[in-house]
């Protein structure tokens, strides 16, 4: 799908969001919206917490280029994706032609659309659907987020830099998604391949450790000598010296192995 045209589309088909001076669009119904509910979030201390989303149901409500980009965030992190919309753009049809998700063509019906579903996202453009599928989620218990209105989330989603097995969340809790995006830039160009190269050399000495030292101080310690030690084992995977680094473990192993 060309840029432009999904740029067209999405504007056709975004979601209702809050902002001063519109008609408010969350459950606490005050007309006009005044950013209250906003200005609360920066009193919530949010949980920081990695889902475990493969094999799981998630359902995202709303077809657009939203939809879009939170269904490919949940594919990306192996989730069975359902879409439930009457209409969805070209690349949200592809996969759903190529099974790669499963879309419901059709408006939520309901409770029902959320049986046995791990998280659920909704985009839709009906302030009195969005509320509804934030209350039958919280009635459940289960994991919601109402994209771009605050008080109809239970979650935010943070920016993150993912490379390899190394991710970094950043959070603003959901003040200003611009400065996330440009935390986000400036630490993708901080922590590069290197770091995610040295975590999973580290990954590979995780059995050793666990099998020969005995205890957790042990263990941390161990990791840190080789982290934080001379040389520097991301200076030096910069480099292009994998050897070294590999050296560095194996002095690491040696210092801590029980006599």
């Amino acid at each position: 799908m060309r840029r432009g045209a999904a740029k067209l589309y999405a504007e056709a088909t975004m979601p209702a969001a809050a902002y001063a001076g519109k008609a408010c669009v969350c459950q606490y119904d005050r007309g006009i919206c005044d950013q209250s509910c906003v200005s609360e979030m920066l009193e919530t201390p949010f949980y920081i917490a990695c889902l475990k989303l493969k094999g799981r149901r998630c359902v995202v409500i709303g077809g657009g280029e939203i939809g879009l980009e939170k269904s490919e965030g949940l594919l990306a992190c192996g989730g069975e994706v359902t879409v439930i919309s009457p209409d969805v753009g070209p690349e949200l049809e592809a996969l759903a032609a190529e099974r790669s998700i499963t879309w419901e063509r059709r408006k939520y019906a309901g409770p029902e659309d959320l049986e046995a579903v791990f998280i659920v996202i909704a985009c839709t453009d009906s302030t009195e659907t969005n509320i509804q599928i934030f209350e039958d989620a919280e009635r459940r218990a289960m994991l919601v987020n109402i994209v771009d209105v605050p008080p109809l989330c239970n979650f935010i989603l943070p920016a993150i830099v993912r490379t390899g097995p190394l991710a970094i969340a950043i959070s603003t809790a959901g003040t200003s998604p611009a400065l996330a995006k440009r935390i986000k830039r400036e630490i993708g160009e901080l922590f590069g391949e290197e770091y995610a190269q040295l975590a999973m050399m580290l990954n590979e000495t995780r059995g050793w450790a666990k099998a020969t030292l005995p205890t957790y101080q042990d263990r941390k310690a161990f990791f840190e000598q080789i982290v934080n030690g001379e040389p520097d084992p991301i200076a030096l995977l910069r480099s292009g010296d994998a050897a070294a680094v590999e050296d560095l473990i194996g002095a690491a192993q040696r210092t801590h192995a029980p006599a």
